[in-house]
């Protein structure tokens, strides 16, 4: 146990901010279940609206720093990525 006063704020933050990071890292994957179940059995204009959703989540995170920028950037590009051969595979049918 921290014997300062600012060593227990310290301690008070970090575990504020775990939680808010575990929260916002929770919410994109709730969301990203909710994409890939539209992507799967939805419509293409459900899962555009999807994905811009999930871009916004992934860009707070990121900014937030509960996930570094390019890992988020690198997921944006995955799931884009998805996105774009499901509608290719829709204009080809």
């Amino acid at each position: 146990m921290a014997h300062s006063l600012s060593a227990q704020k310290r301690i008070r933050q970090n575990e504020t901010r775990r939680h808010l990071n575990r929260w916002r890292k929770r919410n994109f994957r709730e969301a990203l279940k909710v994409y890939e179940e539209t992507i799967l059995h939805g419509s293409l204009e459900q899962a555009q609206k999807e994905l811009s959703e999930l871009y916004k989540i992934l860009d707070r995170t990121a900014a937030k720093g509960a996930m570094h920028k390019n890992t988020a950037s690198r997921t944006k590009g995955r799931l884009t990525a998805k996105y774009n051969n499901k509608a290719a595979a829709a204009s080809a049918a």
